[in-house]
C-alpha cells in the first residue's frame, strides 16, 4: 500500500487558477470527438515517465514503480468524516440526476459545475502526487463519477483512456477517488501492469453497448499480462497513466461502487476540438493561455 503524509500542502504561490467562467461557458462544453475524428489528428501516444529525482511527496521508488507499472494505489486522501460528507453530497446529486432520466454514469465535467468537485480536483494532497509524476505545471481538465449501482450489470471493457481523448502528448494522470469502498465483490477497477509501455493498442467498438459503460474494447487484453485488482477504501485514490489497460466487471453485489475520476495533464499538453475549455490551471502557469476553464460560479 502506498502512503503519503497527511500534512502535504501545495504552496499557494505555485497555484494559478483561471477566473470563474460565466454560466453559459460552463454548460456549453464541446461534445466528445468520435474515433474517426480522433484518428484524423496527430497525437503523441507514448508514455512519458516521471523523474524520480524530482519527487517531493511520493518517494523516488514510488515514481519508479509508476514508471514501470503505470499505476500506484492505496494513497489516503480524505478522512472518514470528509468522505462521509462528500458521499452525502453526492447522494443528493445522484438522486437529482436519476430523477431527470439520466443514468449514474452521466455526471461528467463536474468540476466546472460544482465547487465541491472543483475542491477535490484541486486537493493539495492529490496535486502533490500528480506533480511528482508529470511536473510542476498541472492542469485539471476532467472529472467523471463512475457510479456502479447495486446489480446494475454494466461492465467497463479493457481500454486505454488516451484512445478517447484529443490530447497530445500523452502526459495525463487519472486519480481514481473511492467515494465508496471499492472491492472485488462490487467490481473494483482492474489494471494490467506495464501495459502503458505498449503504445496505442488496436481496439474495436464494443458490441454489447447496452451493457457497457464505454464503447471501446481492447480484445485479448490479458495476453499482455495478469490483471491486478485495485482495492480501495473510501477516501483513498489510485493513480494511473492514460495508456494503462484497465477495466471493471459488472457489479452483481448489493453494494454500490462509486468512484470519482479526476484527470490531470501537464501544462504543455494541447487539446483539440475545444477541450481546452475544460482545463483549469492548478499548479504553475499556462503562459500560452491554452487552457481556459475556471472555478465554477455560484453554490453547489
Amino acid at each position: 500500500m502506498t502512503t503519503i503524509p497527511k500534512s502535504v500542502q501545495v504552496a499557494s504561490h505555485e497555484r494559478t487558477v483561471q477566473p470563474a467562467p460565466s454560466p453559459s461557458s460552463v454548460v456549453a462544453l464541446p461534445p466528445d470527438p468520435d474515433h474517426q475524428q480522433l484518428a484524423a489528428i496527430a497525437r503523441d501516444l507514448r508514455f512519458h515517465p516521471g523523474a524520480p529525482s524530482r519527487a517531493r511527496t511520493l518517494t523516488a521508488s514510488q515514481v519508479d514503480a509508476y514508471n514501470r507499472d503505470g499505476y500506484l494505489t492505496g494513497i489516503p486522501i480524505l478522512s472518514p468524516s470528509e468522505v462521509l460528507a462528500h458521499r452525502s453530497w453526492f447522494d443528493g446529486l445522484l438522486e437529482r440526476t436519476l430523477a431527470t432520466g439520466r443514468d449514474s454514469y452521466s455526471i461528467r465535467a463536474a468540476h466546472l459545475r460544482f465547487r465541491s468537485v472543483h475542491a477535490l480536483l484541486s486537493h493539495p494532497r492529490i496535486l502533490a502526487c500528480v506533480r511528482d509524476l508529470i511536473g510542476d505545471g498541472v492542469v485539471g481538465w476532467g472529472s467523471h463519477y463512475f457510479c456502479k449501482l447495486p446489480r446494475d450489470g454494466k461492465v467497463v471493457h479493457w481500454h486505454q483512456d488516451a484512445s478517447y481523448w484529443p490530447l497530445t502528448p500523452s502526459k495525463t494522470v487519472t486519480a481514481w477517488l473511492a467515494i465508496d469502498d471499492s472491492r472485488v465483490e462490487n467490481a473494483c477497477m482492474r489494471v494490467i501492469p506495464g501495459s502503458h509501455h505498449l503504445g496505442h493498442l488496436t481496439y474495436r467498438m464494443a458490441e454489447d453497448s447496452a451493457n457497457a459503460v464505454l464503447d471501446q474494447q481492447v480484445e485479448s487484453a490479458q495476453e499482455f499480462g495478469d490483471p491486478v485488482d485495485l482495492i480501495l477504501a473510501a477516501g483513498q485514490i489510485s493513480l494511473h497513466s492514460d495508456l494503462l489497460l484497465h477495466s471493471s466487471g459488472a457489479n452483481t453485489s448489493s453494494l454500490r461502487r462509486c468512484g470519482l475520476t479526476l484527470r490531470y495533464c501537464a501544462a504543455d499538453v494541447r487539446a483539440e476540438f475545444g477541450w481546452n475549455a475544460k482545463g483549469v490551471v492548478l499548479c504553475g502557469a499556462d503562459l500560452s493561455g491554452h487552457w481556459t476553464g475556471g472555478v465554477p460560479a455560484g453554490d453547489d
